[in-house]
């Protein structure tokens, strides 16, 4: 019987941190945990209601009213509604920050991851993965790029899924977010002690597998399968 393994994968918005971590998930069979997507689920249902997700007290009031599922194919559901598209818009984007940052919501979310990386082999992906959800992960990495570089990449991003939006509006939410999630109060981004520093600026996707399945393998000696 393999040992249960958890890899938590950190860093700002638009790092490309999903991208990998699915891929990464994929060729291990991991289980993949889209963190952000959670997040941006419950932010979606806050603005559904007609609630300001700068208004901490009234956000978390709806906690007992939301129940978010992950589904294969990166499906996402809340209270049973697919919002899979949704959730990427730039409106969710520039408020997910907000959401994310308040501390009865995190505990909702973070006690669900936590179960999930207890039964299974995950790979795990968000602001605070391995400093506060899962601070005995077995890998930790710190995944960034330049803001110039997350902006491009989140353009093209949204330009495939038909969402309208320009660079220089994507750079200027991805600075405006950094700084909310690095200076929040509770569980705020940076690196873990322990985490390994991967910037990818310059690195194809094709790259950033290979380095991180590189780490993995170096830290806990898991036997990738041949590709």
């Amino acid at each position: 019987m393999r040992k249960i393994i958890s890899v938590a994968i950190d860093g700002p918005a638009a790092a490309g941190k999903s991208t990998i971590a699915k891929k990464v998930a994929k060729i291990l069979n991991f289980t993949y945990i889209d963190t952000g997507a959670m997040y941006r689920a419950f932010t979606y249902y806050v603005m559904k209601k007609g609630v300001d997700p700068q208004d901490e007290e009234a956000a978390c009031a709806l906690i007992p009213e939301v129940e978010i599922n992950l589904e294969p194919g990166d499906v996402v559901l809340v209270n049973q509604e697919d919002v899979t598209k949704q959730i990427r818009e730039t409106y969710i984007s520039s408020n997910v920050s907000y959401i994310a940052s308040y501390r009865a919501i995190r505990l909702a979310l973070v006690e669900q991851q936590r179960r999930l990386a207890r039964n299974n082999s995950v790979i795990m992906d968000g602001r605070d993965i391995g400093t506060y959800v899962l601070p005995d992960a077995d890998v930790k990495i710190f995944q960034v790029a330049s803001v110039h570089t997350r902006a491009i990449r989140r353009y093209e991003e949204n330009l495939e899924k038909g969402i309208q939006c320009t660079l220089q509006q994507i750079e200027d939410d991805l600075v405006r977010r950094d700084y909310i999630d690095s200076n929040r109060e509770f569980a705020p981004l940076r690196q873990a002690p322990d985490a390994v520093l991967l910037d990818t600026s310059l690195m194809s996707i094709e790259e950033v597998v290979v380095r991180v399945l590189e780490i993995i393998v170096a830290k806990t000696g898991y036997e990738v399968p041949k590709l």
